[in-house]
C-alpha cells in the first residue's frame, strides 16, 4: 500500500492566538515558575516588554500541530526545536511544516503494564521540518520525527 504522504508535502498552517492565559497556563503546566512567564512588571524589569511564552509550551504546541495533522495514532519520536523571537500576548503564532523524509519504522514493542506484545508492523516514520512565526519574526524552527502506524497495525491477540 502506498503511504498517503510524500516528501515535500506541506502541512496546512495552524494559527494559535497567543494570550496571557496560554502563556501563564503553559508555564504552570510545565512547572516553569520563572517570573518572566507570569509577571509583566518583573518581565519589564528584566528588559522584556511583557511576559513571554516558555520553550516547553512551544514544544507542546509543535507536538500538537503534528498530531493534529497526522491523527491520534501518530507517535512523536523526537522533537528538536530552537527558539527565536519571543511570543508575547496579543500576537498569533503561525506554525507551518513540510515533510522532509519518509522511512519505514519498526514498531515492535512490549506493553510492560500487561505483558502484552505488540506485533511488528509496517509503519512509516515521517520527519517534518516545522517553523513558527509571529508578528516580530521567527519564533521556532525545528524537526519532528513521528511514527505513523500502517493499516495492518494491531495488538497481538486482537
Amino acid at each position: 500500500m502506498t503511504p498517503p504522504y510524500r516528501v515535500g508535502d506541506e502541512l496546512p498552517p495552524l494559527e494559535i492566538p497567543v494570550t496571557r492565559t496560554l502563556i501563564v497556563a503553559g508555564a504552570i503546566a510545565s512547572r516553569d515558575y520563572q517570573d518572566v512567564h507570569h509577571d509583566a512588571a518583573s518581565a519589564r524589569e528584566k528588559g522584556s516588554p511583557d511576559i513571554f511564552m516558555n520553550i516547553l509550551t512551544t514544544n507542546g504546541l509543535v507536538g500538537r500541530y503534528i498530531t493534529d495533522h497526522f491523527g491520534p495514532t501518530a507517535v512523536l519520536r523526537k522533537v528538536a526545536i530552537r527558539l527565536g523571537a519571543p511570543n508575547y500576548p496579543g500576537d498569533v503564532l503561525r506554525l507551518t511544516g513540510r515533510i522532509t523524509e519518509l522511512r519505514t519504522a519498526d514498531t515492535s514493542s512490549a506493553d510492560t503494564s500487561s505483558d502484552e506484545v505488540v506485533d511488528a508492523v509496517e509503519a512509516i516514520e515521517a520527519v517534518v521540518q516545522v517553523t513558527g512565526g509571529n508578528g516580530i519574526g521567527r519564533h521556532v524552527t525545528g524537526t519532528v520525527a513521528v511514527t505513523l502506524p500502517g493499516p495492518s497495525a494491531k495488538r497481538a491477540g486482537a
